[in-house]
């Protein structure tokens, strides 16, 4: 490294090393100054630091540039791996597993249940089972199977505030008792506590993020409470973060009336229908990753944040 200085009365250019910066220097006077580290120490360190910033603005491109490379490789792979196995199950586990297990279900439910009778069955176990600790998923299957997109979802979603309302408000006469169940798992504890923070719309975000992430759906539903959250956010942070899961639950019930019927009707799909059910399944699975992916890193990022407002 050098060091370029001026003299300003002849015009001249002075060049020397950097390890020569403690010796002297003649000027045209014929006297000798003292060129220190003290006098030319902040310019070499602008320099060096000059220096150094730029190394280091390149490694960390280089380095993001490989890593965004890396994921979507994973991804393409990952899309690979599902599809693959989405083919297989269509062809021949899905046809084995519909002759011996769906189908007769299904037989019995539409000899016993009319359609009303069983509108009122899927509302019914959606609204109430979750406060019975019990999961209303094959309720949701069901729906998706008989009703499809369009009642099938209004179905859920007006059957969703019952069954996150009851025990909530049942949650308040164990209170105590759920605090301490809370604080025996901190790592949970402090994503539920999320919940009660900030203002009515932080906790909203805060409910609808932990409904998308994978932590426990009944689970939640009881400790809700004991963070403080209000019922409003609550109720609205949850019908939110619940469309997701509505549509893939609804989605996974069409694909199983589809198998169910191809195998009872003993006919294989057709390479349209596989195709288009491989590719769909592989959207709702990618969708699903990426968007609990993206709510378990919000939720962190909300975590990091509380704590730093704590300190």
């Amino acid at each position: 490294m050098t060091f370029a200085g001026n003299d300003e009365e002849e015009g001249l250019v002075v060049v020397m090393p950097a390890p020569l910066l403690g010796l002297a220097k003649e000027d045209l006077k014929g006297d000798y100054v003292k060129l220190g580290g003290d006098d030319l120490g902040e310019d070499n360190r602008f320099v060096a630091g000059c220096m150094t910033a730029s190394s280091s603005e390149l490694s960390y491109e280089g380095n993001s540039r490989c890593w965004s490379l890396w994921w979507w490789a994973k991804l393409v792979l990952v899309l690979i791996f599902v599809g693959v196995l989405a083919a297989v199950f269509l062809k021949w586990v899905g046809p084995f597993f519909m002759d011996k297990e769906i189908i007769p279900i299904l037989n019995w439910e539409t000899r016993t249940f009319s359609t009303p009778v069983l509108a009122v069955l899927v509302y019914a176990s959606v609204a109430l089972f979750p406060t019975l600790l019990l999961p209303s998923t094959p309720s949701m299957w069901v729906a998706g199977m008989t009703f499809g997109y369009g009642f099938g979802f209004l179905l859920i979603i007006a059957a969703v505030p019952i069954g996150v309302s009851l025990p909530y408000f049942i949650g308040h006469l164990f209170h105590h008792k759920i605090q301490s169940l809370i604080e025996r798992n901190p790592k949970n504890a402090s994503v539920i506590r999320l919940a009660g923070e900030g203002n009515w719309f932080n906790q909203a975000r805060a409910v609808t993020l932990i409904r998308i992430s994978p932590f426990p759906y009944i689970v939640f539903n009881y400790c809700a409470m004991a963070t403080g959250v209000k019922y409003g956010p609550y109720l609205l942070g949850t019908l939110i973060g619940m469309v997701p899961e509505i549509f893939v639950t609804i989605y996974t019930g069409i694909l199983i009336k589809t198998l169910a019927n191809a195998s009872q009707e003993q006919r294989f799909l057709s390479a349209p229908q596989i195709i288009l059910n491989v590719l769909g399944f592989s959207f709702t699975f990618v969708t699903t990753v990426l968007i609990t992916v993206y709510a378990k890193r919000r939720l962190k990022e909300l975590q990091r944040d509380e704590e730093l407002l704590l300190q």
